[in-house]
């Protein structure tokens, strides 16, 4: 062993106690030589490299890893938990395959099986930390269980799907811990707490919220109406692609849009089938409901008023409707007359409208249609079209035909024409 350096004091200092004050407290003690044996961490890689040599340069760095793991165990396993809030973990939640998630109860794997649904996002935050603070894997690794991961997994796939709102609604709407059975209309019992648990439960898919409350005995009949026409019209969220079927590994293209296709179908099936429930739901409570029983019975002491009174007006006015139907017969037949006598009139004067219409394509005939070429007489034909088209009554068209005789006599009849036709 090499010797110690020679140290060099500093002088004494002149506020310093004389020697005959000095106390001795204690003495340096002897050189010992001591034997360091390697342990930890880093020694046992480094043997794990003697027996299988790599070319891996980082091995001092999974040391440390290793090191700072076996810390944060230690950190965790002196964490304290509220027991008391804890749910009882059975063997077969511990033994869930993580491949299997779909089918693991993810409330049950955060312990909160009594919330389910109604727990918040606190409520599974604090949950979830309490969950890995138990089943770390780096805490299992400190118990001496290596690769003992697979509970924790479940942990972290439960805690993804909660807290994703879409994922956990899908999740929630196939929930097989909550129920989905409905009352009977004749379960017999308390209307308001067989029915009122079961609208509870279901309102939490309703997309629009709040919901209307199911009432009591006392409530009103706007109400009572408003509540069941809501629950007929309830537009839900409930989704049913958690069921969806997963595709094989290795699959085709076609595979794949065949189980798209598959699971499309699927969900519809499930809506329908869930709409229908919801539907016989509301059935069954209006048919149980004791206030919809009472407002039967007003509506029919109201018919039965109205009936009897309608019964009153229609003795009184028996002997009166009588007579009133003999003149309506009278009134009738004369109106009958009447038309029968305009109809006559209206044929009549059709039948004169129509002879002066030929009368006055005669008339145009016979004239040549008042051309003074054959070449002119397509404009005569035109022309004569003209005034039938806009005379519609049969005095017009006698005025007309009038006219034109008249000119047709005195020699001037085309420019009569032209000018009947310019003023039409």
């Amino acid at each position: 062993m090499s010797a110690l350096p020679e140290i060099t004091l500093s002088s004494v200092p002149e506020t310093a106690p004389s020697a005959g004050e000095t106390k001795v407290h204690g003495s340096v003690s002897a050189i010992e030589q001591l034997e360091i044996s390697p342990v930890g961490v880093y020694v046992q890689h480094y043997l794990r490299r003697l027996k299988n040599p790599t070319n891996d340069q980082t091995d001092h760095l999974k040391a440390h890893a290793d090191h700072i793991a076996a810390e944060a165990a230690k950190a965790i396993n002196d964490v304290s938990l509220d027991d008391q809030e804890d749910e009882e973990e059975s063997e077969e939640l511990l033994s869930l395959d993580p491949k299997e998630w779909k089918k693991q109860d993810h409330y049950a794997v955060l312990g909160l099986s009594r919330l389910r649904y109604k727990a918040t996002m606190d409520d599974i935050i604090k949950a979830h930390r309490k969950k890995v603070l138990r089943h770390h894997p780096d805490k299992k690794a400190a118990q001496g269980h290596l690769n003992d991961d697979r509970f924790f997994k479940c942990i972290k796939k439960a805690f993804d799907i909660l807290t994703n709102p879409e994922k956990r609604r899908q999740w929630d709407s196939v929930d097989p811990e909550v129920s989905t059975d409905i009352p009977s209309a004749k379960e017999k019992g308390d209307f308001f707490e067989i029915y009122g648990p079961v609208f509870e439960r279901e309102a939490r898919f309703s997309k629009t919220q709040p919901v209307p409350p199911l009432g009591n005995i006392d409530s009103s009949r706007e109400d009572v109406e408003a509540f069941y026409e809501f629950w007929y019209n309830i537009n839900s969220w409930r989704t049913f692609e958690y069921l969806d079927k997963e595709e094989v590994e290795g699959s085709n293209r076609d595979d794949k849009r065949y189980m798209e296709m598959k699971n499309r179908k699927d969900r519809t099936t499930r809506k329908n089938k869930d709409n229908q429930r919801l539907r016989t739901l509301v059935d069954n409570a209006i048919k149980a409901d004791p206030r919809m029983q009472k407002f039967k019975e007003e509506d029919k002491k109201k018919r039965n008023a109205r009936k009897n009174a309608r019964e009153e007006e229609e003795r009184k006015m028996k002997e009166a409707k009588k007579a009133e139907e003999e003149a309506a017969k009278k009134a009738a037949e004369a109106a009958a007359a009447i038309e029968e006598n305009e109809k006559k009139l209206r044929q009549d004067a059709h039948k004169m409208f129509k002879k002066e219409q030929r009368a006055l394509k005669l008339l145009f005939k016979k004239a040549n249609y008042f051309a003074e070429s054959d070449s002119d007489v397509a404009a005569g034909v035109a022309k004569l079209d003209k005034i039938l088209a806009a005379k519609k009554d049969t005095d017009s068209l006698v005025a007309v035909r009038e006219q034109i005789e008249a000119a047709q006599a005195a020699g001037n009849v085309s420019a009569v024409v032209d000018e009947i036709v310019s003023q039409l």
